[in-house]
């Protein structure tokens, strides 16, 4: 028989009709629960950056909390006999982690970072050559919370490189200042001024255009979006998205707007938009466009709700990676200084223009590729979208950026 039923779509509320019997009337939103949500199996994505031969297995990530000792100081045979030439390359060289330059001022450097103290004549400290040595293998000796990889101990200098670079920093006896173009002290926060939903600013606008003809569009059961949800674009998707993520129980996780797309399109119109896909990240842009204006509002008022929150803020603060860096290093302890040229921004006001055209890759993001490239920037295995602690970190992060407003697509370099 024909029926109204009434469903909730991670909080949506709706009437939809269905040909069902009274004894099959079921509260729960049709999702597909048994195929991952991503390209399985899941790989690294192929770009100049990320290589997917790296594999970081041997230091933590956001699913495998590897133990990493802080390491006993290391004896070397002083006055250190390294070459202040080849030292000098390292300190600026990008492949390896970025570079001295990313943190530090020092003579010669393009767009110094500011995160740690200026070096520009650190031969005049009055270090020795044992301690400079044990500070680049492993600062932890020295300060157990500090955010300096551990050079040495995890494996990104040699003894021998580390060597030359004590012997360059050893000739930096003269100061000589630093043009306001590469002072870090200098350089105004960054401002995005672009009207994001301005087609000719934003090219994410056109993935919006997509996602709403896609709202439309029949799959392969011959059914759309629409057919279910007519009146959902004038009423509740005006507010849905800001809601969003949500705790799925039938998952035991919590999922954001791109994860129900592909398995609530499955279970519906039996169309595939996998997370990540152009498909997919064009129904999440108009889905949240739909809601512009609107003020991120997470009920965390039941316990697994309450409890991914916890989750996500000890992911956030768990160092990972070969380079032993946590979220909150850059985005709370350092917060509003510079790494290299990248402004680094407190965590609110850092999501609710997700999904994001970034300029500098031609490319739409949503937060899920952002955590993935955080993550294998500084050197640790990133997850699959769909990863568990990656909707961890979400809903913790949406919670930071309570009240914020939507304003999606954004656009940022």
């Amino acid at each position: 028989m024909k029926s109204l039923i009434f469903t909730t779509i991670g909080g949506l509320a709706l009437f939809t009709a269905y040909s069902i019997s009274a004894a099959e009337m079921s509260t729960e939103v049709p999702l597909e629960l048994k195929k991952t949500a991503h390209t399985s199996p899941w790989q690294r994505y192929r770009t100049r950056k990320w290589k997917p031969s790296h594999d970081w297995k041997d230091f933590s990530n956001l699913r495998h909390d590897i133990p990493s000792a802080i390491s006993q100081p290391q004896v070397v045979e002083t006055p250190i006999q390294g070459d202040p030439e080849k030292g000098k390359k390292l300190a600026a060289e990008r492949k390896r982690g970025g570079s001295c330059y990313t943190c530090h001022i020092m003579p010669d450097a393009k767009l110094p970072g500011n995160i740690g103290f200026d070096l520009s004549v650190i031969g005049l400290w009055g270090r020795s050559d044992e301690r400079l040595y044990n500070y680049i293998y492993d600062a932890r000796q020295f300060n157990p919370n500090t955010i300096m990889p551990p050079w040495g101990a995890h494996q990104v200098y040699t003894p021998a490189e580390i060597k030359d670079i004590v012997a360059y920093l050893k000739t930096l006896t003269k100061y000589e200042g630093i043009d306001d173009k590469n002072n870090p002290a200098k350089r105004t926060m960054p401002v995005e001024t672009r009207d994001n939903l301005d087609p000719f600013e934003n090219s994410a606008m056109d993935a919006k255009d997509l996602g709403e003809e896609l709202f439309v569009t029949p799959g392969p059961n011959d059914q759309s979006c629409q057919s279910c949800h007519a009146h959902a674009v004038e009423k509740q998707f005006t507010t849905w998205a800001a809601t969003m993520p949500k705790f799925e129980t039938r998952l035991n996780k919590i999922i954001g707007i791109e994860e129900f797309i592909t398995r609530h399109a499955r279970a519906t119109t039996g169309a595939e938009y996998l997370a990540q896909s152009e498909k997919n990240i064009a129904l999440a842009i108009y889905l949240r466009y739909l809601a512009n204006g609107q003020a991120i509002s997470i009920d965390a008022s039941d316990a697994n709700t309450q409890a991914a929150i916890e989750r996500g803020k000890a992911l956030m603060q768990r160092k990972i990676g070969q380079l032993n860096f946590a979220c909150m290093d850059c985005h709370q302890k350092y917060a509003n200084r510079w790494i290299r040229g990248q402004y680094l921004a407190e965590p609110r006001g850092t999501y609710a223009h997700f999904p994001t055209y970034r300029t500098s890759r031609g490319a739409i993001w949503d937060i899920r590729k952002r955590f993935q490239w955080c993550n294998v920037s500084i050197r640790a295995n990133e997850l699959p979208p769909d990863a568990p602690e990656y909707g961890d970190i979400e809903i913790y992060l949406a919670t930071l950026n309570e009240g914020e407003k939507l304003n999606v697509p954004g656009i940022r370099h």
